[in-house]
């Protein structure tokens, strides 16, 4: 199969400026010092290679640089170091209506925007009913463009996108414009591209249509190309450094806290009125009162001596270790399950709704939830554990979604949950009509 896009040790560095003088002083004064730009490094020593048909997906946080990679792929931007190769024509979906003039009609911008795209007059005039057509602007296709909704205008751009023939078509972020049937239409032209061999690469915040669409993932992570392979691997290693980022942000946020906490008790101390109040602003580190202490977290699987994930259905078990100096009565044990891509609450249960009085505690024990199926596909997924009283007006402890569990989806299921779904298909067998001789 012959490559289609080759990157090759491609890196790629901008000037950041500071901020602009604002008098003739100013500004004698910073050419004296020089212009006080910073370098930034948006790539760094990427590699990549592409073959013709396949449709390849980048993915990575904001600014890890996805769309950076993708321009230079379109020939917009040049690489600061290393070299791209493409072979074939280009259509480049990187921003829809790029070139739309506000005072024109849409019918004269189809033909503006057509020839930016590269497309002959007649070119146009043979496809124009069809453009139309996919961007169902039918009665307002002689209307300005500056009279034009947001969702109009970028169904518009993607209609004369999409019309060109290319050999390697380019999108960024683009396959979320216009309502649901208008998304399902781009999807629709997208296979139908797939179809016809072409070759396309994808930039999207999406995993979920990663997965649906692509055959290869390529994860960036500030500049720096740190998966390519399945989709279900690729999005693994996205997810699990999104997870790093949270956790490494939470860590920073618990140490400052951790220092205000020594400053409020200096200034305690010293007599200043620094005590938090538990109605206005209160953290929950100042909730908690330790008579019930959560000492160790384990999350646990059947198969992790060979593989640090789950798949759907498989398994999970949660054990909390504690210790209470003296004894607690009144004791509840609850754990919290989140997704990761939006921080949305899954699954909460304790000893309480499962009808498991803990009774009184006293010393060391463990606590063990057992989930016997994991309903869950391709994600990380964070941990709250805590120990309450049974009216919640006390909080012993809790570890706030400082553990994870991650379940790699080993299809092309797309989506949260994992259903079970069997299919029956019956098909009915016509005999072929025969032939009468006259």
């Amino acid at each position: 199969m012959s490559v289609a896009i080759d990157v090759r040790d491609v890196s790629k560095r901008f000037q950041l400026q500071g901020d602009r003088p604002s008098s003739l002083k100013e500004r004698v004064v910073r050419r004296r010092r020089g212009t006080g730009s910073t370098p930034f490094w948006a790539l760094r020593d990427v590699t990549i290679e592409i073959d013709a048909g396949e449709t390849i997906g980048l993915l990575g946080h904001n600014g890890s640089g996805k769309s950076t990679l993708l321009k230079m792929i379109g020939g917009i931007l040049k690489p600061t170091e290393g070299e791209v190769r493409v072979r074939g024509r280009i259509a480049s979906l990187l921003e829809l209506g790029a070139g739309f003039h506000p005072e024109l009609t849409g019918r004269e911008n189809v033909f503006l925007n057509g020839a930016i795209l590269g497309l002959s007059k007649k070119q146009l005039e043979t496809r124009f009913d069809d453009i139309v057509e996919f961007a169902e602007l039918e009665g307002f296709i002689d209307t300005q463009v500056r009279n034009y909704s947001s969702g109009m205008y970028a169904r518009l751009g993607f209609a004369v996108a999409v019309n060109v023939d290319p050999d390697v078509l380019l999108i960024d972020e683009v396959l979320a414009v216009g309502d649901e049937n208008f998304q399902r239409k781009c999807l629709d032209r997208v296979s139908e591209f797939q179809q016809q061999a072409k070759t396309i690469v994808i930039v999207s915040h999406s995993p979920d249509l990663m997965r649906k669409i692509c055959s290869r993932v390529a994860v960036l992570d500030h500049g720096r190309l740190v998966a390519f392979g399945t989709p279900g691997t690729a999005i693994r290693t996205f997810r699990e450094h999104l997870l790093e980022q949270q956790v490494e942000r939470r860590a920073r946020l618990e140490a400052k806290h951790s220092d205000q906490q020594s400053d409020d008790a200096t200034a305690a101390g010293r007599g200043d009125s620094a005590t938090p109040s538990l109605s206005h602003g209160a953290t929950q580190e100042a909730k908690r009162n330790f008579k019930v202490r959560i000492t160790e977290i384990e999350v646990e699987h059947p198969h992790q001596d060979r593989r640090p994930y789950i798949y759907p259905g498989e398994p999970l078990s949660i054990r909390i270790r504690f210790d209470a100096d003296e004894p607690v009565s009144d004791v509840v044990f609850g754990i919290g399950i989140y997704d990761n891509r939006d921080g949305r609450d899954l699954f909460g249960i304790n000893t309480e709704l499962l009808g498991r009085d803990v009774e009184s505690v006293s010393g060391p024990g463990e606590v063990v939830f057992e989930i016997e199926s994991v309903p869950l596909l391709d994600g990380t997924y964070p941990i709250t554990v805590g120990v309450h009283s049974h009216d919640e007006g006390t909080v012993y402890d809790w570890s706030e979604q400082r553990h994870w569990f991650e379940v790699m989806n080993p299809d092309r299921r797309v989506g949260t949950v994992a259903m079970p779904v069997s299919v029956k298909v019956s098909v009915q067998h016509q005999p072929p009509s025969s032939t009468l001789a006259s």
